[in-house]
């Protein structure tokens, strides 16, 4: 008899699955994917709509479209608490789904409510879309002032969005922007010496200041604060500080990690229930922590269809090896980025041209599957 497979979120790590849905259907099972909109948005090529580089079109995919059109049922909504014990997802509309196995890639948000409350003309960097309102508001500014823009955040998120919102500016040839990057106190800190030098030079070139005094303590409509006292005033602030799990885990009494991602084991289930297993940026990975990049979500691709299929029909199932070195390339908004894997740093053109080409391979891959 067939059973009842409910997948939360429809990323990059549910991207085999979903592509399998007629294999699933075939053994008799049923699928069922939940997500809160029917367009999922890639976010390595977020920072360059936000820049104009890229269209909404170019960097999103449907997923409710593609879940249909295999034969799967795809529910508009969110959930809100799991019950792990009598297997049911409770959604934001009240509505319940049963399921046999449960599978999550429900992604990760920007914490930014701890520095304030949210205001008007503030947009944090997930879900992507806020770039897209992000950009249009910048726009209206930009045809009218030398707009402040603050960025709160000084890693990676935060470099990109900078230098794609001073591209933006430069495609439309309206009034220059003042951007300030307020990089609490090091300014890609965990990056090699080389990235952050080759970022600072790129950045400093065309007049975006790196502030490096403290942590913002307090960010609302027009103005952020630093822990020393100090205050910005600002036109429009971008929140690019670090991505966390949803709640949702944490508010299901399920066991996670330091993080409130879903804690799973090698074969990624919950290391409490073997029937729920997670993917990307929402889990917290048991044997040694992952960094939130899309590359893992990928690579989890084949591992979580080979155990969602066993997990539903009693089958072995295979550990996730996370592998070695990635590759990182970093878009700096105009035209070039930086090139950052196994010790060997580049900066230039190419390293943009090669991350823009990687990544619209990769969306022709994912739209025609």
């Amino acid at each position: 008899m067939g059973k009842r497979l409910l997948l939360l979120g429809g990323g990059h790590a549910h991207m085999t699955v979903m592509h399998d849905i007629p294999e699933f259907l075939s053994r008799g099972h049923d699928v069922t994917v939940v997500g809160p909109s029917a367009f999922h948005y890639y976010s390595g090529m977020g920072p360059g709509m936000l820049g104009g580089t890229y269209d909404p079109d170019d960097i999103r995919f449907c997923v409710r479209d593609q879940v249909q059109g295999r034969g799967g049922r795809f529910v508009t909504d969110r959930a809100l608490r799991i019950d792990a014990h009598k297997q049911i997802v409770h959604l934001a509309s009240g509505e319940k789904l049963l399921y046999d196995v449960l599978s999550c890639n429900t992604g990760s948000y920007v914490p930014s409510a701890a520095l304030g409350e949210p205001g008007e003309d503030i947009f944090s960097v997930k879900p992507i879309e806020n770039l897209l309102k992000g950009r249009q508001r910048v726009k209206e500014l930009l045809l009218v002032k030398d707009a402040r823009i603050g960025v709160v955040g000084g890693g990676p998120a935060g470099l990109e969005v900078a230098g794609n919102l001073w591209g933006l500016a430069q495609r439309l040839g309206a009034r220059k922007p003042q951007i300030q990057i307020f990089a609490g106190k090091h300014f890609l800190g965990s990056r090699p010496e080389k990235v952050r030098s080759l970022a600072r030079k790129s950045l400093r070139s065309r007049g975006i200041e790196i502030i490096e005094q403290g942590y913002a303590r307090n960010v609302r409509s027009g103005c952020v604060e630093l822990e020393d006292g100090s205050s910005w005033d600002m036109d429009i602030i971008f929140m690019a500080v670090g991505v966390k799990p949803s709640s949702l885990f944490a508010d299901s009494g399920l066991p996670v990690g330091r993080d409130g991602g879903l804690l799973v084991t090698d074969r990624l289930h919950s290391v409490d229930y073997a029937n729920i297993f997670g993917g990307g940026d929402c889990i917290s990975f048991a044997p040694y922590p992952l960094d939130k990049v899309g590359v893992y979500a990928v690579r989890e691709n084949p591992v979580l269809k080979h155990n969602l299929m066993a997990a539903l029909e009693g089958g072995e199932m295979i550990p996730f090896d996370p592998g070695k070195e990635y590759l990182l390339i970093f878009n700096l908004g105009n035209g070039k980025g930086i090139f950052w894997k196994n010790g060997w740093v580049f900066h230039g053109a190419w390293a943009f041209w090669l991350k823009d080409y990687i990544d619209r391979k990769f969306m022709r891959r994912f739209k025609a599957s």
